[in-house]
């Protein structure tokens, strides 16, 4: 996995490679100073040779002058790099949502995935810059202090160095659960964003039912659960983090204590102990520094983790090819887990479609009609591939719909779902989707034909309203209208009408059904409707049942076999 993280920093490479050098000299910088003041200790001023600590002084000045302008590099451009990681991360990361089949959206809260896109990135800007910064510094500095320490007095080196290897069986033994509690917390707040998401959606139902304690209480439970969970990291980073310090602080005990008593033997000068207490102190500052780096490493790694969980999920793989017009052939199978209660009672019952054949001609249109819950959606987002087969082919002018690109096949088909979704932003965003490439004029004759125009011309902003988060300023009828222009302005050759219209008055209804008509000419319609009346002159109804056609054939044919058709109309 580190791998992996590792690549993201090649396009800014030579940024990383600059950012480390300055890491290097600004360590040097501060290997310097203990020097200086050993010399200025025992020769510079028992010999009172003022000249040079004028010009130690000096050469001090421009050390703190040039670690300045190191650290600047570091602090902004080493954050640049982290930030535009991350911003490469959410990019791929986003672009493979995009490839991923509904039923990952289906089982996956929004909430969650939003969490992981957003906030477990947010750490790993953090562990780009600092994580390797951080840790060379700390070798360097580490490997340094050592290195002179040494030259001052081997022995007392080799004591105080003693005390590492427990320093490093401490750290061993707390970083998994500590690395744990992180992981644990993370999820938390996942389910945290998903609850809070959908009780905010949910506010107006909420408000409505008189809701809103249960709603609290559901959110106190979660909120709770991820309190708990971050107590536990916490609890974990103090024992991690007050056990590394004692042992910090441990190592500059004995170097006070000996170097002191070396010092009052002769055994080194006061220059000497001096020296020795400035490396000691900075030989601490990175370990401290190592520390950080291990939850920052924690952190940045949990949530790069999470990252590889989305890019790990396998996307819907496709041919690049396909062109094709509008014949439709299907059959097969399909079983799915579906939250809708589809085909049974039950709110996480089994959709099915049980061996069931059918073929609709280009420019027929038919109609499926039949009791909730009969499977007449599922088929539906069969065919443009938002769900897969168990079993079976569908096939379009005799390709299979699996030889063809994603992209090609559902540019050919146009979508009208019973719950209509707009996006937050403006009436034209929400119309201009159905073809971005489309001119104001082809987008304003689209909102014609779906009876929109009018409305719109009425607004202060015209087709620049705002309609707010997902269309609550509009009604449903307006929203389905929206929807349907969208339709119009693709264009589409195959045209799904998944209860198109049933957020629509009866008069908004007539109006809307004549463009749809005038819509569907030349084309092959697949309608989903319970206002029977809006069929009438399909060429074929369909009527599913449990997954299976029960009946097939004309209004009039249907209506005189007396069947399951004849009941639902005449009710």
């Amino acid at each position: 996995m580190l791998k992996e993280f590792v690549q993201y920093y090649k396009p800014y490479k030579k940024l990383f490679i600059l950012d480390m050098i300055c890491a290097f000299s600004a360590s040097m910088c501060n290997l310097l100073y203990p020097i200086m003041t050993r010399n200025i200790m025992d020769d510079i001023i028992p010999n009172k040779k003022i000249d040079l600590l004028f010009i130690f002084a000096a050469i001090l000045i421009v050390i703190f002058i040039a670690k300045a302008g190191f650290n600047y590099f570091m602090q902004y451009w080493g954050h640049v790099v982290g930030v535009r990681m991350q911003a490469d991360m959410r990019s791929v990361v986003f672009r493979h949502l995009q490839k991923l089949p509904n039923k990952y959206f289906d089982e996956n809260k929004s909430g969650v995935t939003m969490s992981r896109i957003v906030n477990d990135l947010m750490d790993i800007t953090e562990l780009a810059h600092h994580g390797p910064e951080d840790l060379f510094i700390s070798l360097v500095t580490i490997l340094g202090s050592f290195v002179i320490l040494m030259g001052i007095d081997i022995p007392l080196t080799l004591i105080i160095f003693a005390v590492l290897p427990f320093a490093v069986w401490f750290v061993a033994r707390k970083k998994d659960k500590m690395g744990n509690a992180f992981m644990k917390a993370r999820v938390k707040v996942g389910e945290v964003n998903a609850t809070l998401e959908n009780s905010i959606a949910g506010m107006k139902v909420t408000k409505s039912f008189c809701t809103e304690d249960e709603e609290l209480e559901k959110f106190d439970k979660i909120n709770n659960i991820f309190k708990d969970a971050r107590e536990e990291s916490y609890k974990a980073m103090a024992e991690y983090f007050s056990g590394m310090n004692f042992f910090m602080d441990l190592l500059e005990w004995i170097a006070m204590i000996l170097g002191g008593y070396y010092t009052y033997v002769g055994r080194i000068t006061i220059g000497d102990f001096a020296a020795y207490i400035l490396y000691v102190k900075m030989f601490i500052e990175p370990m401290k520094k190592l520390v950080n780096f291990t939850e920052q490493y924690q952190n940045g790694m949990t949530g790069f983790k999470r990252f590889k969980e989305i890019m790990d999920e396998e996307i819907q793989e496709e041919d690049p090819n396909g062109v094709f017009s509008a014949s439709i052939q299907y059959f097969g199978r399909y079983t799915g887990w579906k939250p809708d209660g589809c085909c049974g009672p039950t709110m996480q019952s089994i959709c099915c479609l049980s061996d069931l054949s059918l073929s609709i001609e280009a420019g027929k249109t038919i109609a499926l009609v039949g009791p909730s819950g009969g499977g007449k959606t599922t088929l539906c987002s069969l065919i443009p591939r938002f769900y897969e087969l168990d079993s079976g082919d569908i096939k379009i002018d005799g390709n299979s719909i699996k030889d063809v690109s994603l992209r090609s096949l559902r540019k050919n088909i146009g979508v009208v779902q019973q719950d209509v979704f707009l996006f937050t932003g403006t009436i034209r965003d929400n119309i201009i989707c159905g073809n971005p490439e489309a001119t104001e004029e082809e987008m304003i004759e689209a909102a014609k034909k779906a009876r929109i125009h009018d409305f719109v011309m009425t607004l202060p902003e015209k087709y620049d309203t705002y309609i707010g988060e997902r269309g609550v300023k509009l009604s449903g009828g307006q929203k389905q209208r929206i929807s349907i222009s969208r339709i119009f302005l693709k264009n589409p050759p195959i045209i799904i009408l998944d209860e198109a219209t049933s957020a629509l008055d009866n008069v908004t209804e007539r109006e809307i059904q004549a463009s749809l008509e005038e819509l569907s000419k030349d084309r092959t319609n697949i309608v989903v409707a319970h206002r029977l009346s809006t069929i009438k002159n399909a060429d074929e109804i369909i009527v599913i049942t449990n997954g299976k056609i029960s009946e097939r054939g004309t209004h009039d044919e249907l209506i005189k076999a007396g069947g399951i058709y004849a009941t639902l109309h005449s009710k």
